[in-house]
């Protein structure tokens, strides 16, 4: 599956079944469902879910428990728009799955 394709599954009712929780997360923010997405990551314990985590509360505004899971992450607070930073983990993951 690629970006574009994942975008069309967002029309759907559900998400695509064996999407690990962090696309699935991705999936539902996608669908502007931040609070079940948030549900999601916060039941995992995985580099790929704190960094979800972390995109989710800089979606949210709220930059200093972003930084927190960024950090937990690994990662860097991209400093691009939140729309880029979804794709790139969407295709990331996807990639990731192969």
């Amino acid at each position: 599956m690629n970006l574009d394709e994942f975008r069309e599954t967002l029309k759907a009712d559900h998400p695509p079944r064996g999407l690990a929780a962090p696309l699935r997360a991705l999936w539902h923010e996608g669908r502007d469902d931040w609070k079940r997405a948030h549900e999601i990551v916060q039941a995992e314990r995985s580099k790929a879910a704190e960094r979800v985590h972390a995109y989710l509360h800089r979606k949210e505004g709220d930059s200093a428990n972003a930084d927190y899971w960024y950090n937990r992450a690994g990662a860097e607070r991209p400093r691009g728009r939140l729309e880029t930073e979804w794709e790139d983990l969407v295709i990331g993951f996807l990639n990731a799955e192969g």
